[in-house]
């Protein structure tokens, strides 16, 4: 493959800084080799990104999996606040979370936060995912068939359920069909929801 010229410096140089180009889309688009790229950000001084950088750019480049609602009825409004509420105290919402993951045990809470995420946040349904936590072991298809009948999810959506052991967790009487975490996988949804939650956190 050809090197770069001279002339196409300041091309590269707009390309990597301002446009956010790789070196390999860079290299792409001038028919040269990775290495020419990598040789002419060295030579001339072009500052390379770091690991953290590149991770941004490529997390923020990639298509969103869901299509959030733009014009909400005065119904939809409450659902999204309530959705957002829901998770706001049974979602996980650590800083290495990149999920959404809403857990909970009530069928009305679950069927409801599930609303939210499909009809204010438009998800795609093959992406949602179920985790059945339960206490007994010899009724985990009941439980799962329950919960697949409820949620409208298939059981093929359902990842290999816990059964926990020790009964200091929660009673079976407590939870008859155990407990699900609804899990959708898209950090830029989970990153919305915050988003969202810090908002009202200003105005409730």
């Amino acid at each position: 493959m050809a090197k770069i010229q001279g002339s196409q410096v300041e091309g590269v140089r707009k390309l990597y800084t301002d446009e956010l180009y790789s070196a390999q889309e860079i290299a792409n688009a001038l028919s040269v080799s990775l290495d020419a790229v990598y040789y002419c950000l060295r030579k001339y001084d072009i500052p390379r990104r770091t690991a953290s950088e590149n991770s941004r750019i490529n997390f923020e480049r990639k298509p969103l999996s869901f299509n959030l609602k733009q014009k909400l009825t005065k119904k939809d409004e409450r659902l999204k606040l309530t959705g957002c509420l829901l998770y706001w105290c049974e979602g996980y919402k650590t800083e290495k979370s990149k999920v959404v993951d809403f857990a909970n045990s009530d069928t009305h809470m679950v069927l409801l936060f599930l609303r939210f995420l499909r009809i204010v946040c438009g998800v795609s349904e093959k992406r949602l995912r179920v985790l059945l936590y339960c206490h007994e072991e010899n009724r985990i298809r009941e439980h799962i068939n329950y919960w697949s009948n409820k949620l409208n999810i298939p059981v093929e959506q359902f990842t290999k359920p816990y059964v926990m052991k020790s009964s200091k967790l929660v009673k079976s009487h407590k939870m008859p069909y155990g407990l699900v975490h609804i899990r959708y996988g898209d950090k830029k949804l989970l990153s919305q929801i915050l988003q969202w939650i810090d908002e009202y956190k200003l105005h409730i």
